[in-house]
């Protein structure tokens, strides 16, 4: 059984003892240490509001009532948005004035995953140091329970997916219009989540074709949840068979969004974030932030386009506070996750999908497989590998640190090893699993797959 607490809030999977796995207890003891944090931080009001959010998980309709208990009996009034994606709840705390807000959702793991995605006042993530403080207090258990007399009320919201989709639509830089011309039809695989309510409302708003795959939010997935290739081979095969211009699948939770090329190619999860980043350089100039593990098909879009790249470790906070920081117009990750902060500075599919189809539909509806072709054309492998101790992983980098000296290196994320200008390799400890991950990045698919074949053999001789 698993219990991972990182900057990426709290996941585990589901059975076994306190602090094994994700159980209610530690769902009342994370949820109380939020509220006391967030009492502490913002300490001259007196009445709190949380929003809440859920995935389509078996495990979140019932977690969700363990939740709304703690709340209200912490004294904090409670506005339940129902089934929503995590971008979705960050927008909610923003439009109503929240202290804040809670995701249910273990994000792409498995179906017997669950977890706890945490929003400050803004509707982002909170940052390294509210965390830390946060699993302090979850630790110390510094709670303080209130009176009959001061109990938090409930309130419920049925539709603000509906709402944050019409947030995206007023956007001067969606074209509704352009998109509701193109007419296309589009396959969507909603991996039995939110994904399947949100994504097929914001194209039917868009005018768009809609096939269905997967959208029934029952928390079923039917295959891995977590949108790369090899998940996602139904799809692929889908969208030439009917003749459809392109297909979309997302995370459960849908603040990570892949395309499929109207061949069944597979366009790329990296090329999700390089595409709509050429897309918003042509509206607006500004730097451009990803992370160390994001493809370098990114830095050469920034280097065309004369603006300044900036990487940072993997992980959302990481990525927006170097935004902020830079005054960028767009950043993300690699894996399909789109930060946009003229609507908000948290990665979002639906924003996502929506100025992907405006740059297409500008483009004449030009298709994917083309489209790809005008952007740097590198390969990576992603691999993991699961670790049994901390000692191990520090053994392991520090092995690697020495056999590749020498080398160009960045130790800000566990190791990004440089080989050429157009080559790495990067080893870090996941934020979300019990693993390490292996990425490494060449102009040959060949190359790249030795890459990590090689540092593989290096991590079994230990």
């Amino acid at each position: 059984m698993t219990l991972i607490k990182s900057s990426s809030g709290i996941r585990g999977t589901l059975g076994g003892g306190v602090g094994k796995g994700f159980s209610p207890i530690d769902i009342i003891q994370f949820s109380a240490g939020y509220v006391y944090w967030m009492k502490k931080k913002y300490k001259n009001k007196k009445k709190f509001v949380i929003i809440l959010g859920r995935d389509g998980r078996v495990s979140s309709v019932l977690f969700q009532k363990f939740l709304i208990i703690t709340f209200q009996s912490l004294g904090v009034d409670v506005i339940n948005i129902g089934l929503s994606t995590t971008p979705t709840v960050g927008i909610a705390v923003m439009n109503e004035k929240a202290d804040g807000g809670v995701m249910l959702t273990a994000s792409h793991n498995p179906k017997n995953w669950n977890g706890l995605k945490m929003f400050n006042s803004y509707g982002e993530f909170l940052s390294e140091e509210d965390f830390e403080k946060l699993f302090y207090i979850a630790e110390k258990k510094y709670f303080n329970f209130s009176s009959y007399k001061k109990l938090g009320n409930l309130f419920k919201i049925d539709n603000y997916i509906q709402k944050h989709i019409e947030k995206i639509l007023s956007l001067p830089i969606i074209d509704k219009n352009i998109i509701q011309k193109a007419k296309f039809k589009i396959v969507v695989d909603g991996i039995n989540s939110t994904g399947g309510i949100a994504v097929p409302i914001l194209l039917k708003y868009l005018g768009v074709h809609v096939i269905k795959m997967y959208c029934d939010p029952h928390g079923d997935f039917v295959h891995n949840p977590e949108p790369i290739e090899k998940n996602l081979r139904e799809i692929c095969k889908k969208v030439p068979n009917i003749k459809a211009d392109l297909g979309i699948s997302v995370d459960p939770d849908v603040d990570r969004v892949v395309f499929i090329c109207e061949n069944g190619d597979f366009f790329g999860e990296e090329y999700t974030l390089v595409s709509i980043s050429d897309y918003i350089l042509e509206n607006k100039f500004g730097p451009i932030v990803s992370t160390l593990s994001s493809s370098h098909a990114l830095k050469d879009l920034s280097i065309k386009k004369g603006v300044p790249y900036y990487s940072t470790p993997v992980g959302e906070i990481h990525v927006v506070k170097k935004m902020k920081e830079v005054h960028a117009v767009v950043g993300g990750e690699g894996n399909g996750g789109i930060i946009y902060p003229d609507l908000r500075y948290g990665r979002d599919a639906l924003i996502g999908i929506a100025l992907f189809l405006t740059k297409i539909a500008k483009l004449a509806n030009i298709p994917l497989s083309k489209l790809k072709k005008r952007y740097s054309n590198y390969f990576m492998s992603k691999k993991k590998i699961r670790f049994s101790s901390h000692e191990r992983i520090k053994i392991l980098l520090r092995t690697i640190k020495k056999k590749y000296k020498g080398k160009k290196m960045d130790f800000s994320d566990g190791i990004k090893i440089y080989l050429k200008s157009n080559e790495w390799i990067h080893i870090r400890k996941s934020n979300t699993e019990n693993i390490i991950r292996i990425h490494t990045e060449s102009t040959s698919r060949k190359k790249a797959d030795f890459l990590s074949k090689k540092i593989i053999y290096e991590i079994k001789k230990l």
